[in-house]
């Protein structure tokens, strides 16, 4: 393995737009690389899939950034917010992983989200039927991007006039690219977040209503309350995760449509292969890109390769979903494809807790847009789409035409 590490070349956006010639070349050089990744953090990246299945399940690898030695990691979180960021259950560890995923776990039952198909189809056609008689649309500003903040927002139970705001302050949060982010817009924006969710949460403890957040507020766990730095934390964890990826799988998945029109056109014909095309659109190129973050607790062998205490690993699921090793001809885009268990939504104790409901979000958004927006084709070349810089991976934005008046 090469002592030097590999630049992840964020800044280039022909990378962006297809970093997967770059990610099959470190697979090949071996199962664990040492490369600089968003923010210019150096890390060490599984690249194939069963390294990255068991690096997911083991209990050395950490959650906690407080566990990593770059003090960078740290430093990209409001210097006076850290305790609240971190109070939640994706950076955390078990016990206290189990306890806080316990209390919200009841919302996201594969019953509760069948429950909401009804709604997320009302919310579909709403937005398709604003959009259909202009003829064009951008499909994130216009589609893929309200539907799922309209539902997470729902679900907390978040006014309608205030999902924009938490939107655009937790994009100003989470955006990686090139450079690390500037600590002073982190900062600002974490504290609007802040004050917006203790308001909203003082509000819904005066007057409760039928909503996860008025059930968190009263959920207990063997007699013990979410902190408020735990809740606090807790709904901004799901306001951002309850949104984010979605919106890339929606607007990721149609764009990986039009970019093959023979895939396209076996899913209009045989519109049943629909939830075997939202596992495929996963798993060929998923949401979040390369990868999830862990941290060693101590000093750790990963495939044969010596990882020292405090470095930040970053478990490759966009290299391992596409590893030839566990899915043949990894490189085509196959709807129809089988067996198909990727990594996008993480493995073990953090598997993704909205999984079901960013599936069903993604089957019923392009399903029906595909019904709905006949003639869809991109407005632009397809090297013309511009993607995310960082570690979460989809189109900003994906200007489309289609016949008009649907």
């Amino acid at each position: 393995m090469s002592e030097r590490p590999v630049l992840l070349p964020y800044a280039d956006p022909a990378f962006l737009a297809d970093p997967f010639p770059l990610y099959r070349e470190l697979r090949e050089e071996g199962p664990v690389r040492r490369v600089v990744a968003a923010g210019g953090l150096d890390v060490w990246l599984v690249t194939r899939y069963e390294d990255g299945l068991a690096a997911l399940s083991d209990s050395r690898l950490s959650s906690d950034v407080r566990d990593a030695s770059d003090p960078r990691l740290l430093a990209q979180l409001p210097g006076t917010e850290r305790e609240s960021m971190l109070s939640n259950m994706l950076r955390s560890d078990p016990p206290d992983h189990t306890r806080l995923r316990r209390l919200v776990s009841k919302a996201f039952t594969a019953r509760r989200v069948a429950e909401m198909r009804p709604r997320i189809q009302a919310v579909t056609d709403s937005l398709l039927d604003a959009i259909a008689p202009a003829g064009r649309a951008d499909l994130v500003a216009d589609f893929a991007l309200p539907l799922p903040v309209t539902v997470i927002g729902e679900l907390l139970g978040v006014p309608a006039d205030d999902r924009l705001d938490f939107q655009r302050w937790t994009d100003r949060m989470i955006m990686r690219g090139a450079e690390p982010p500037d600590p002073a817009v982190v900062n600002e924006a974490w504290q609007h977040m802040r004050a917006y969710v203790t308001g909203l949460i003082r509000d819904k403890r005066a007057a409760p209503g039928d909503d996860l957040l008025s059930g968190l507020i009263t959920a207990r766990d063997e007699e013990q309350r979410l902190s408020e730095d735990e809740l606090i934390a807790m709904v901004f964890l799901l306001l951002a995760a309850g949104y984010i990826t979605t919106v890339n799988l929606i607007s990721g998945g149609i764009a990986m449509l039009l970019a093959h029109p023979g895939q396209l056109d076996l899913l209009r014909s045989e519109p049943e292969l629909l939830g075997s095309a939202i596992e495929e659109f996963l798993r060929y190129d998923g949401p979040v890109s390369p990868g999830i973050a862990r941290f060693a607790r101590e000093d750790v062998e990963i495939a044969g390769t010596a990882v020292p205490r405090g470095a930040t690993v970053l478990i490759g699921s966009a290299l391992a979903d596409r590893d030839p090793a566990r899915f043949p001809d990894p490189d085509r885009l196959d709807i129809t494809r089988q067996d198909n268990a990727h990594l996008a939504f993480g493995h073990g104790v953090h598997y993704c807790l909205g999984a079901p409901l960013a599936r069903l979000e993604g089957h019923i958004a392009i399903g029906t847009a595909l019904r709905r927006l006949p003639g869809l084709a991109l407005a632009v070349e397809p090297d013309g789409i511009r993607w995310r810089p960082g570690g979460l991976r989809g189109p900003l934005s994906l200007p489309v035409t289609f016949d008009p008046g649907a």
